[in-house]
């Protein structure tokens, strides 16, 4: 609402000086007013006294915004004080008659967001390395569903490729079928780092790994049929860790599926003069900015970019979307580069919707983990141990709580995505899961308790809206709450358009910190009903905003902790 108010502030203020960019800010010392509107552009562009100016925009802002208290000026700034009192309570009842719906936008009204994230590759564990892609890209899809945008959800499956020849050959030479029945992930794993340890000293395995691969692209019977069973038992898997995660997915169409896709966009592009053979590889040459795109190798066998520019100009087509991010890691940063820049030398017109959203990498005492290396961090194992650590606090803070083991879950998981979603994805993060999981300082159990407490202090009392004392928000530190209240919209709005989760989390952050400070210095449940009241009211609206952010976080809010 507040943002709101220097919108109209300022759509008014260049009307009436036509041509001339003014701003409407939040002055530093809040001593000086609410707002403030440095009038110098319309001196400077008009050539008048600065007193005649300062004059008229006071009168003009005075007859025209009844929510405006007080206008003084110093110099060539003009500053507003407004009707804290009308304007917080309307803020606050804003927040309980919307409830869960407060914060939503109409930017994507009418609008498709797809959304390709996660997509871990079958055969081998999920990592907690998948964990970044799988939870930024859920958050993006309850941010951009928050903006008004319809979404669709795709898991793009690492199905296929050059890797899944590895693990034929692996399969056929080490394999212990009976082992691998018994448990089929962590043995083709283990055959899979087995492969690049043997491999280094026998590098024809490369090479026997690309024919193995050529012959499931050529529909070998016996590898598809091996193919399948890895797949079947890698979602298996998967699902364990979506269902602790709450993500879920439109399709799980993966790599494979684009298999009969893919000569029809090669035919395009040479059809187009667009690809040619360099050494027997077909290549499409992206000018001097960027290296040339490998669309074939020297054996035929198709490439990652290959399968993606199917799956692109598929989806495209299928679903017509406004937009599509990939959710894949800031390595990866080249190759959607080049994918952008073939759709746009093969004449289509929405490189421009095309977004990679890239994100740093956990690192474990500064080294990224690798898989092939045998170095992967079960994600499984990450969030049983979070859960564990979780329940251990609540053991020793609330021992007789009801349904501990359930807590203990929300607060475990919620400590392990908070401690990735409060930083800027495109950050590196050193992974402490010790940390991660206190009640205290910049964590999702922080902000869980938060919202307890103020159910704790709301439990059982009566409130009325018609019967409060407006006064009590005149006071600085009420009255900076609910302008953080009032610019929640605006927060999921510019966490949409910068496709940055972590906006949205350091916004609760503050939040927080603000209730905590309130419930500090302040008696909220006091005798006087009007003041308690209004007490009531404003963390009741605070609590509101803290469970909505915490789901557009994918996080789940709590009663009792």
């Amino acid at each position: 609402m507040i943002n709101q108010i220097k919108k109209n502030i300022k759509d008014f203020l260049d009307n009436k000086y036509e041509g001339i960019n003014l701003i409407v800010e939040e002055p530093k010392d809040k001593k000086m007013g609410d707002l403030s509107v440095p009038v110098f552009p319309i001196v400077k562009t008009l050539k008048r006294p600065l007193n005649d100016v300062v004059n008229e925009v006071k009168e003009l802002l005075q007859n025209n915004f009844k929510v405006i208290k007080e206008i003084s000026n110093v110099g060539g700034f003009i500053n507003l004080k407004l009707n804290k009192e009308d304007l917080a309570f309307n803020i606050i009842k804003e927040v309980l008659d919307k409830d869960s719906h407060y914060g939503e936008s109409k930017m994507g009204e009418n609008k498709l967001t797809a959304l390709d994230y996660s997509s871990p590759n079958i055969a081998k564990s999920f990592s907690i390395g998948h964990l970044r892609s799988t939870i930024i890209g859920n958050s993006l899809k309850l941010i951009n569903q928050k903006c008004g945008y319809k979404t669709y959800a795709i898991n793009y499956l690492g199905d296929w490729g050059t890797q899944f020849g590895k693990m034929i050959v692996a399969y056929n030479l080490w394999a212990d079928k009976e082992k691998v029945k018994e448990d089929p992930i962590n043995e083709l794993t283990k055959l899979y780092v087995k492969f690049h340890e043997e491999a280094k000293n026998k590098p024809e395995l490369e090479d026997e790994a690309r024919e193995a691969f050529r012959k499931c692209e050529l529909k070998d019977p016996e590898y598809l049929k091996l193919w399948e069973y890895i797949k079947d038992e890698s979602l298996k898997e998967s699902e364990q860790i979506y269902k602790l995660l709450k993500v879920d997915f439109d399709s799980y169409k993966g790599e494979a599926f684009y298999n009969d896709k893919m000569d029809p966009v090669v035919d395009e592009l040479m059809a187009k003069k667009l690809a040619y053979l360099d050494d027997g590889a077909l290549i499409v040459n992206l000018g001097d900015d960027m290296p040339p795109a490998l669309i074939k190798r020297k054996d035929g066998g198709s490439l990652y970019m290959t399968r993606d520019l199917a799956a692109l100009l598929y989806r495209k087509k299928v679903l017509n979307f406004d937009k599509i991010l990939y959710v894949v890691g800031n390595e990866q940063k080249l190759h959607f580069e080049q994918l952008k820049k073939i759709i746009e030398l093969m004449g289509y017109d929405f490189k421009d919707e095309v977004y990679h959203v890239g994100f740093g990498l956990y690192l474990v005492n500064g080294k990224k983990m690798s898989t092939r290396q045998g170095g992967v961090t079960k994600l499984y194992d990450v969030l049983e141990k979070a859960i564990n650590l979780a329940l251990e606090q609540i053991n020793l803070k609330n021992p007789n709580l009801a349904n501990k083991e359930d807590v203990a879950t929300k607060v475990g998981v919620a400590a392990v995505l908070f401690n990735d979603l409060k930083n800027h994805r495109e950050l590196n993060i050193e992974f402490d899961l010790n940390s991660c999981v206190k009640f205290e300082g910049q964590t999702g159990p922080y902000l869980q308790y938060s919202s307890v407490r103020i159910a704790s202090i709301l439990k059982n009392q009566e409130l009325d809206l018609n019967n409060l004392d407006e006064t009590v928000y005149d006071n600085d530190d009420y009255f900076d709450i609910i302008k953080q209240l009032s610019n929640f919209t605006n927060t999921i709005e510019k966490a949409c358009l910068d496709n940055a989760p972590s906006y949205i989390a350091k916004y609760l952050l503050n939040l927080a910190q603000s209730f905590n400070k309130l419930y500090s210095l302040y008696k909220l449940n006091v005798s006087d009903d009007k003041v308690r009241n209004a007490n009531f009211a404003l963390i009741k609206a605070i609590r509101i905003v803290i469970n909505e952010g915490l789901r557009l976080l994918g996080i789940d809010y709590l009663n009792e902790m």
